[in-house]
């Protein structure tokens, strides 16, 4: 199921937010079931349901990247969860496989993404690609918020939609990429 995020409905949402909240426990500065994106990345929310029940959920978000003095249509994935008694079945790779395709038919040039590193062959088996030794910078540019900070172990994942990212491709890997999302999402 696709909904722009603040239309998903509120049992499925609630459902969402426990499963955020079970993977990233909220500090002490905010409320459980709290988390809302940034709605000026326009937020789509993509949900595996099972009758009632959500088994997988993502965001995807989006927004103009400049890059090597380019401008891409660009799009990430952001709080990528699976209900923790749903793992291990293939729910996971089918919804962020599902993303991908989303992503293909929004008239995007790009995706890209950061992940654990543990979690580079499962995005890779989705579809996705390494980009080896490029970076990600979220938050803004007074106060970045690079995927290569001190205790992050991240790597960057992308894919080339459109004809015009295909041709620029090369430029991403081994470079650092200044997304710059914002402080609500200060990387995705």
């Amino acid at each position: 199921m696709t909904f722009p995020e603040a239309d998903v409905p509120p049992g499925l949402q609630t459902q969402v937010s426990e499963l955020r909240d079970e993977a990233w426990p909220p500090d002490s500065s905010s409320a459980p079931g709290t988390f809302a994106h940034d709605p000026a990345l326009r937020p789509v929310s993509l949900l595996l349901v099972d009758g009632a029940m959500v088994l997988a959920a993502l965001d995807i978000l989006t927004k103009p990247l400049v890059h090597d003095g380019e401008r891409f249509r660009a799009a990430g994935l952001s709080t990528v969860v699976t209900r923790g008694t749903a793992r291990g079945q293939g729910h996971g790779r089918r919804l962020v496989t599902a993303a991908r395709e989303a992503m293909t038919a929004m008239n995007l040039d790009i995706g890209l993404f950061t992940c654990d590193r543990p979690l580079r062959s499962f995005y890779e088996s989705a579809g996705w690609h390494h980009l080896p030794g490029a970076v990600l910078v979220g938050g803004t540019p007074l106060a970045p918020f690079p995927s290569d900070r001190p205790g992050f172990d991240k790597v960057t994942m992308a894919d080339f939609f459109s004809p015009r990212g295909r041709r620029h491709r090369s430029s991403f890997p081994h470079s650092r990429i200044e997304l710059y999302p914002g402080e609500i999402d200060r990387l995705w």
